[in-house]
């Protein structure tokens, strides 16, 4: 099983910034978001986390026991020039044609495309081998961010990178992915323990 898990609520996040490669540290919400989600993980094998903070300190959060491995694929899509500006202050035209087009690159940023070769390429790996991996015994559990996790999601329903655009994924949400038959299976998607009944 490939648990993924978005980090907490960051300062850019509460924030409201489209927050790309800078390092936000996690609000107290959400030291307390991640604190709620070690006990709903099972039996983890591996700690793999994104280069961030925000994503390391969820990480440690999880109370797993076991180190925590870097792999520099499940770090955030780099948004180049947008990156840490005010969502709302993106143009409307940007926003258009990023929608539109998985290859669209923000100045000095990378395309969805490129995210999502990283990302398939890390689940390939993970999945690579029966008996190992997240093919193995024990969950390996990524901590990651919301576009590297909508990537691996669409990767696991067979989806391009344009799909990422239909996916909703919250702070400290868990995503589930086995290993069927016929490939990967998307178990669950943006479970939220912490989140209030109702």
């Amino acid at each position: 099983m490939l648990i993924l898990v978005r980090h907490g609520e960051s300062t850019g996040n509460a924030a409201g910034l489209l927050l790309g490669r800078q390092d936000a540290p996690l609000t107290e919400r959400g030291r307390k978001q991640a604190g709620t989600l070690g006990p709903v993980l099972g039996k983890v094998s591996r700690v793999i986390s994104s280069p961030l903070t925000r994503a390391r300190d969820t990480a440690e959060a999880l109370g797993t026991g076991l180190p925590v491995e870097i792999d520099e694929r499940w770090i955030e899509v780099d948004y180049g020039e947008f990156d840490g500006q005010p969502l709302g202050s993106i143009p409307a035209e940007v926003w258009t044609e990023w929608r539109s087009d998985p290859g669209f690159r923000p100045p000095g940023g990378e395309t969805l495309t490129e995210a999502g070769e990283r990302v398939r390429s890390a689940c390939d790996a993970l999945f690579a081998t029966d008996g190992e991996g997240a093919r193995g015994s024990g969950a390996v559990v990524v901590v990651s961010h919301v576009s590297p996790i909508k990537a691996a999601t669409c990767w696991a329903l067979g989806l391009g990178d344009e799909g990422a655009w239909q996916l909703y994924l919250a702070t400290a949400s868990i995503t589930r992915i086995a290993w069927g038959p016929g490939g990967p299976v998307l178990r669950q998607f943006n479970e939220t323990p912490w989140a209030t009944p109702g």
